[in-house]
């Protein structure tokens, strides 16, 4: 084992002598190598960061949206409720036009749902893409 270690020792003092016998011009060449490694390296952390924060505020934007939507899909929910209420309470004289309207708004709303719980999972899956770009970077 002592053998072992000391023979690595030699390696390693070998190879300290070769880079202390070195010409200047190769260790100038090294240092400069490294140099612009450490310049793209820190670019590519630059450029990760802007991603990064470009991807939190569209997150923000997302979600944002995500809230007025349905804030406004709960009040036309709320007006289509009193609506309804209205009608039943005048259902005796209800025209038909009227019954179709209250169809037509109800299929509406409807839809307006069923758009909204498919918008709501797109964003979520949006969402888990983004976070998972953001781990990754």
């Amino acid at each position: 084992e002592v053998q072992k270690l000391n023979q690595q020792l030699e390696e390693k003092n070998g190879e300290i002598q070769q880079m202390i016998n070195q010409p200047p011009y190769e260790k100038e060449r090294e240092i400069l190598r490294l140099q612009k490694t450490l310049a793209e390296k820190e670019k590519a952390q630059a450029t990760s960061d802007v991603l990064c924060r470009s991807l939190t505020d569209e997150t923000h934007q997302l979600q944002r949206k995500l809230a007025s939507t349905a804030e406004m899909c709960q009040h036309l929910a709320k007006c289509l409720e009193e609506k309804q209420r209205k009608e039943k309470g005048n259902s005796d004289d209800q025209i038909p036009t009227e019954r179709s309207n209250q169809v037509f708004l109800t299929a509406t709303l409807l839809d307006n749902e069923t758009s909204l719980q498919s918008l709501i999972c797109n964003l979520q899956e949006e969402n888990r893409m983004l976070k998972q770009k953001v781990a990754h970077v």
